[in-house]
């Protein structure tokens, strides 16, 4: 059913929204090409892109289809996200900003979704995620926390840590038992990282995204979106719902084309912190770099996080 909405004071048809031959949230949607031309006009930084028009105005189907919200970076306008959150709820899997690279996101609490969003990724069950919070009282919730001072001359990186945050950094911590068993329970009883229980957090420096947690009221899975084709991330969101759309991702919250620099992850469960991936955020003095084949490793571990 085509929807009607206002555009600059003008009535214009939104074309149709993907179909979904399967039931809500399943694996695989068919899309129908739109049979009209948007006359939606786009913000003068984007209107010259033909496929950006064919997401031009933000859809909201009852039942089917991908979500697309266009939203001001600046998030003066995140009542437009209450939809996306909905959908979170009940268990989609969609695309939202960071101050990094764009992230695909679910529920923390849903396994089902959770399931999807590896499949839809085609993440591997021995590769963990992270999660994005919206501030050191979740951390603290769903972690064990940073390292302390101690009599052994260890500083205490607690206070160091929180003139990085909010920011674009990943740190491994511990992961505490308030943590849903799904989001750990990860790989096989020989894996690497199967008995070591640990999380990557984020609190990212974006007004959108911490606009979505907030409403969301709870932490929220995370992964990086890359290419399916290539190992590459996408940074333009028309281009995201192009490749996943079709793969049964629910809604995509387009906040602007991202730069391709993902966080730097830290481990904090190492004594310095190591850093096992250089991304946006610089290198601070209570850091070391990840040395050898141990850290190649890790860092593939790790090469999802956003």
């Amino acid at each position: 059913m085509a929807l009607q909405m206002k555009a600059n004071g003008c009535a214009a048809a939104a074309p149709p929204p993907f179909r979904r031959c399967l039931s809500p949230f399943s694996s695989r949607v068919s899309f129908q090409p739109s049979q009209k031309v948007s006359r939606f006009t786009v913000s003068c930084v984007v209107k010259k892109s033909p496929k950006r028009l064919k997401y031009a105005t933000p859809r909201f189907p009852k039942e089917d289809g991908l979500v697309y919200i266009e939203v001001d970076p600046n998030g003066t306008d995140t009542w437009k996200l209450d939809s996306a959150v909905e959908l979170l709820k009940k268990g989609a899997v969609g695309v939202i900003p960071t101050d990094t690279v764009y992230a695909m996101v679910c529920d923390m609490t849903n396994h089902d979704a959770i399931e999807r969003l590896r499949r839809l990724k085609e993440v591997e069950a021995s590769k963990p995620f992270s999660i994005l919070c919206r501030s050191l009282h979740d951390i603290d919730t769903y972690t064990t926390g940073f390292p302390r001072g101690n009599s052994d001359g260890i500083s205490d990186i607690f206070r160091a840590v929180k003139h990085c945050l909010p920011g674009p950094y990943t740190f491994i911590l511990t992961a505490s038992k308030a943590l849903p068993k799904q989001c750990i329970k990860y790989g096989t009883t020989t894996s690497k990282y199967a008995t070591r229980k640990n999380l990557g957090v984020r609190i990212p420096n974006d007004a959108v995204c911490q606009a979505v947690l907030e409403k969301m009221g709870a932490p929220l899975i995370s992964t990086s979106v890359r290419s399916p084709e290539e190992n590459r991330w996408i940074i333009d969101p028309v281009l995201i719902a192009d490749a996943y759309g079709p793969e049964g991702l629910n809604f995509v919250i387009d906040a602007g084309v991202r730069v391709a620099n993902p966080s730097t992850v830290v481990d904090m469960i190492k004594i310095p912190p190591t850093i096992i991936r250089q991304g946006k955020g610089p290198k601070q003095p209570w850091m070391v770099e990840e040395e050898g084949e141990d850290g190649d490793e890790e860092r593939d571990s790790i090469s999802s996080t956003a």
